[in-house]
């Protein structure tokens, strides 16, 4: 089975890689006030897609050293 994330496109200048930024909530262990943490996923795509856009991203058999994600839906 594989993940799949949602996040917000940060970086779309290399060529069929955009830099997928995922944010997500973490409770602190000791105040138990949340905190955002973000996470960067560099992700294969085919078409230039703006950034600021949504898209839901999925893992994937390694495409290169960094690249382990395919971006499949734009939201």
């Amino acid at each position: 089975m594989a993940q799949e994330l949602k996040g917000k496109i940060v970086s779309n200048k290399m060529a069929k890689t955009a830099v997928v930024e995922v944010s997500r909530l973490k409770k602190h262990r000791l105040y138990g006030k949340f905190m955002k943490i973000s996470k960067k996923y560099k992700a294969h795509t085919e078409e230039q897609i703006p950034e600021g856009t949504t898209v839901i991203i999925k893992s994937a058999k390694p495409i290169s050293k960094d690249k382990k994600w395919k971006i499949i839906k734009i939201l």
